[in-house]
């Protein structure tokens, strides 16, 4: 400092504040809400939002608001949060340790205490009393793809830029610790006229052409050969690619339970959802007698496979991911998935391809009967008849993940699962996240249909994210299963124990609760069969825009029979012992 002025930024093009140039940037990605909760350390950077053309959301929690980011970063590519330090960051963290866990960006940060009293070491609130304030940075770092710390003005903007690219590029958090006394800093904003480089590198052209030619060797030997999408080609933005396979190949496709929603089930080559040993016959008959399996993006976790069922031997797999990629048992580290396929499409010899017609799945018939109870294995083969195409489909961690590999969608529908994370109570602030990124896209009048399907167990511990749909009226269908407790931990251990049953809440009451009007919100209840299906077939429940609240009541220990098996399996492996 020099008389006065900042020698480090008085040469300056277009100066602008740092948070200006932060939110200006969020904005550039494509973002127009920003989830989050207030405190002392971020407010002055939360009056330049608006600005920048960026929605104060305000959650009820931290936690729910990194949820919500999570639901809205699915939709719209990308979702941001703001917390403060330490209290509202912890808060937030098992949210953003689900998004790095499932490959989901989202911008991160955190209004954090000036330079001035972190070199002084000063025993502020929010901390821990011991002066050091890398701390919480610290333990994000191991959930964060980059990790920036605004400290100094001639370095943050280009720090900014690489951490958002960073996060768009490797579909994952990052960490931005925000300073107070940087928020009205001056950086360079004519950097701001560029936008960020958002292109995927591109592989080495000989490791690429190499990696090419040995998958199309095989795929053009193979007379059986399949596709199975995973999540991870919903996430690194290959399904521009995948789709393009099919349809020139004809190859039959099937979906892993993560990957519900990658592919248009009308498609007459989608087979289902492969899930190893809760695979449908016809499926695992298919997919396990094949002799080439290219998988795309796979995450082969415990409750994406049936608890490790899977039958598929490495020496007919190939398996594509977003920075490397196995041809049986050769792998091919930093060759990325994207443009393998792009050559595989362009180069592939269709005279050489076998493809077999995907099977036809034949739904067990279930006699109709508008008295009976409605039972998980007849919900889940009907919900779909009142599903529409371009919906957001939310489906909670227990009894929902696993129903819905039974429903077929119509097309563009959009699934949001957490399947290997599976904190429950995502679903609910993933939801209200999913929703505001279609209002942000589309409008309030033209936003998609976002319909959460809920336990009741999972919303008690985060139903207050309601109140925020409810206040920025947003389209959503919520249905809650009262089945009381926690069906999923009843069947993995304790069927009858106390610790899986929860208290009974008047669940139609909540919108009322939380300050809906019948305008904005209505409630519903349907116990048995007759009263669903009127329900679903109501052209004023169909159709009206807000809160629709439905209490949906099925029985205690009755689950998909896919959860039974991944459950018993779960069970198997906890209870395993060193010999």
């Amino acid at each position: 400092m020099t008389n006065g002025v900042d020698i480090r930024t008085k040469n300056l093009k277009k100066p602008v504040d740092v948070a200006e140039y932060l939110f200006t940037r969020l904005y550039q990605l494509g973002i127009r809400s920003v989830h989050g909760l207030p405190g002392d350390f971020n407010l002055v950077a939360l009056d330049y939002l608006p600005k920048a053309g960026l929605k104060w959301v305000g959650n009820c929690n931290e936690l729910n608001a990194a949820y919500a980011a999570d639901g809205y970063a699915r939709v719209n590519g990308i979702g941001a949060i703001i917390t403060t330090f330490g209290v509202g960051e912890l808060s937030a963290i098992n949210g953003i340790a689900g998004a790095y866990s499932e490959h989901v960006p989202i911008v991160h940060i955190v209004g954090c205490p000036s330079t001035i009293s972190q070199r002084s070491g000063l025993l502020l609130h929010h901390t821990l009393g011991n002066g050091d304030f890398n701390a919480f940075a610290n333990m994000s770092a191991s959930i964060s793809c980059a990790v920036a710390k605004l400290n100094d003005p001639t370095e943050i903007a280009a720090q900014i830029d690489h951490a958002l690219r960073e996060c768009y590029l490797w579909s994952r958090p990052v960490y931005i610790m925000f300073p107070t006394d940087m928020v009205e800093k001056k950086v360079e904003g004519e950097r701001l006229q560029t936008e960020i480089d958002l292109r995927e590198p591109a592989n080495d052209p000989d490791r690429e052409d190499y990696v090419v030619d040995v998958v199309l060797k095989y795929l053009h030997a193979a007379e059986k050969p399949v596709l199975l999408v995973d999540a991870c080609a919903i996430r690194h933005r290959v399904l521009d690619e995948v789709h393009d396979l099919i349809e020139k190949t004809g190859l039959p496709v099937f979906v892993t339970p993560m990957g519900k929603g990658a592919i248009n089930e009308t498609h007459p080559n989608f087979g289902g959802v492969y899930s190893g040993s809760a695979s449908s016959p016809a499926i695992k008959e298919m997919v396990e007698g094949s002799d080439l399996v290219i998988s795309i993006g796979s995450m082969k976790s415990d409750f994406n496979t049936a608890g490790f069922s899977y039958r598929l031997s490495q020496l007919t797999s190939i398996d594509l991911h977003s920075d490397h990629c196995i041809v049986r048992y050769s792998e091919y580290p930093g060759v990325r998935m994207k443009g393998v396929l792009r050559k595989v499409i362009d180069r592939v010899d269709l005279s050489r391809i076998k493809a077999l017609p995907a099977p036809k799945i034949e739904r067990p018939h279930i006699k109709s009967d508008s008295q009976a109870v409605i039972s998980q294995e007849w919900f889940w083969a009907h919900i779909d008849q009142f599903l529409r195409e371009d919906d957001i489909v939310v489906t909670e961690t227990g009894t929902a993940n696993f129903g819905i590999w039974e429903t077929r969608f119509p097309p563009n529908v959009t699934a949001l699962n957490q399947t290997l994370w599976g904190s429950i109570g995502w679903a609910v602030g993933a939801c209200q996240g999913a929703a505001l990124a279609s209002q942000d896209e589309r409008g309030p009048d033209k936003a998609r249909r976002t319909i959460l399907f809920e336990g009741d167990g999972s919303l008690q511990l985060t139903v207050q994210e309601i109140s925020t749909m409810i206040r920025h009226k947003l389209n959503v269908i919520l249905f809650v299963i009262c089945n009381d407790g926690y069906t999923i931990e009843r069947y993995i251990h304790g069927m009858d124990a106390k610790y899986n049953d929860i208290a009974e809440w008047r669940y139609k009451d909540l919108p009322a609760v939380f300050g809906a009007n019948e305008g904005a919100a209505k409630s519903y209840v349907a116990k048995t069969r007759g009263e669903l299906e009127a329900l679903l077939c109501d052209k004023d429940f169909n159709d009206r825009k807000g809160l629709r609240f439905v209490e949906l009541y099925m029985p205690k220990e009755d689950a998909p029979s896919s959860l039974k098996v991944t459950a018993e399996a779960s069970a198997k492996r906890n209870a395993m012992t060193e010999e």
